[in-house]
């Protein structure tokens, strides 16, 4: 799982064989789910509401970074590291 992030127990990432919507995938405590990177709506899965919201927090002051990463693995190019939730 290419991982571009690490923070409480989630586990972010985006996968070099994916297509559609630029996205991201989130994994906590088994749970997992996956965003669209312009809006941020839930595309699949479930995750804890806490867990949702520190997601959504992250990802939204990180929206440029995750499109830059959709565009490298969509090249299959390897994927730079986003900073952790503060």
């Amino acid at each position: 799982m290419p991982e571009i992030c690490r923070f409480l127990g989630i586990v972010i990432a985006i996968y070099w064989k994916e297509h559609g919507v630029p996205h991201f995938h989130a994994k906590y405590q088994g749970c997992r789910a996956s965003f669209a990177i312009e809006d941020f709506r839930l595309l699949e899965g479930k995750l804890p509401p806490r867990v949702t919201g520190l997601v959504l927090e992250w990802a939204a002051s990180h929206r440029d970074e995750l499109l830059g990463d959709w565009e490298l693995a969509m090249q299959k190019k390897p994927l730079k590291r986003i900073a952790p939730l503060e």
